[in-house]
């Protein structure tokens, strides 16, 4: 019996090794074969070329800045609308709403996460952008604004979900104690339950900004699609083009090994680029977070 066992043990502790080191051949995997047909562009086209405010590749121009761009204003906006949505309603599921409203809040959350960004973005041309054209008096509502909206839709649910766990993970002990030294709901909050939920906290962001940054079908129906250089305040209520929609709407048609086929794929590293530099930069923030933690307990 112990034998048998001691099998079992060695099995599943062995398929969960597997399990872990698969998910990192999985990705060196991918950026090897992102590598493989991407970097050919720059043999084809120089880097001062894709480094250009044209993008046109019929005539041959494939100039990636607008892109790049294109993503950045997008996502910073779009956090800059789930940040604080998704905060304070995790602060509000965990800490202020009673226990009935709490479970029915929480499973709307998840819901929510799980509705397809095709029927966002199809929600974003019929309602979304026609309102916003016409409140803020603009030629076409497909738009920076209306991606970024959206987006922020998008990257809440996953915000509130994470940051809450993290905020239920802080031992009640930490705001009796705080409530003992006589500090209100709110201090107890803002200086007691946040602070110690802060590594959970930052992730759900990063993880947020990496839901917003990959997404592909919702920021294509309603950001209009012009590969524009948006530099200047105004380029968030004028159309813009995202990398992932880029990627999404011309892979299907180019020649497979053409310049504009290895272009693409150069575009999808420097996304993947992207994402692994926010992903790289949570992990850093987390275990800051946990070495500051240690120390004070220490």
């Amino acid at each position: 019996m112990e034998k048998s066992l001691n099998w079992r043990e060695y099995i599943i502790t062995r398929l969960i090794r597997v399990s872990g080191y698969s998910a990192i051949v999985f990705v060196a995997a991918i950026f090897y074969f992102l590598l493989k047909e991407g970097l050919p562009a720059l043999t084809e086209v120089k880097l001062s070329d894709l480094l250009t405010v044209r993008w046109y590749p019929i005539e041959e121009y494939f100039g990636i800045l607008p892109l790049i761009t294109g993503s950045l204003i997008i996502t910073v906006g779009a956090m800059l609308i789930a940040f604080p949505f998704g905060i304070a309603t995790a602060v509000f599921i965990s800490e202020i709403a009673p226990r009935w409203v709490r479970e029915i809040l929480k499973p709307l959350v998840e819901l929510l996460a799980g509705l397809p960004s095709v029927v966002l973005g199809f929600l974003g041309i019929l309602v979304l952008s026609p309102n916003l054209r016409v409140f803020l008096d603009l030629p076409t509502g497909l738009t920076a604004l209306a991606g970024s909206i959206l987006l922020g839709g998008i990257a809440v649910p996953t915000i509130v979900s994470i940051a809450e766990d993290a905020l239920d993970s802080v031992p009640r002990s930490y705001r009796e104690g705080a409530w003992a030294l006589g500090a209100t709901r709110w201090q107890t909050i803002w200086r007691v339950t946040l602070p110690a939920a802060r590594s959970g906290v930052l992730t759900a962001v990063m993880l947020g900004i990496g839901r917003a940054i990959g997404e592909t079908m919702t920021v294509m129906m309603v950001t209009g699609n012009a590969p524009v250089l948006a530099i200047k305040l105004s380029s968030i209520v004028s159309p813009v083009r995202t990398m992932t929609a880029t990627i999404a709407a011309e892979m299907g048609e180019v020649a497979s090994g053409s310049t504009h086929y290895h272009v693409l794929f150069f575009i999808g590293i420097v996304l993947f680029l992207i994402s692994l530099a926010v992903n790289v930069a949570a992990s850093s923030v987390v275990f800051r977070a946990k070495k500051r933690a240690e120390r004070i307990l220490s």
